[in-house]
């Protein structure tokens, strides 16, 4: 009875482990490259500047000076990596961009 207890805990607490499990790479928001931030050009109105990235991935309702665009990776369930792009805005035209890239984007 002992090895049958012993035998059935072990198969059940293998099971919580189980090293086969797969998991996907998840990337979500958005994927600029330095070709499209290379488009941007000073005094390009918003949608211009919408049409090259495409659309922020957050906005700011209290100010509207700044859009944020990122974009994150998970590979197989490790560390996530983020990379973001701050558009500023002075009145409604483009005015300069910070970026904090990743080194090589893993979508591609």
């Amino acid at each position: 009875m002992q090895k049958l207890t012993a035998l059935i805990l072990t198969l059940f607490l293998s099971g919580c482990a189980f090293p086969g499990v797969y998991k996907i790479n998840v990337q979500q928001g958005n994927i600029v490259t330095d070709d499209e931030l290379s488009q941007l050009a000073e005094g390009m109105s918003r949608s211009q500047v919408h049409a090259v990235m495409g659309t922020p991935l957050m906005l700011n309702p209290v100010d509207l000076s700044r859009e944020y665009y990122v974009y994150t990776f998970q590979r197989e369930g490790g560390d996530i990596t983020e990379q973001r792009i701050i558009v500023y805005y002075e009145g409604d035209q483009y005015a300069h961009y910070e970026a904090q890239l990743l080194e090589e984007t893993p979508a591609y």
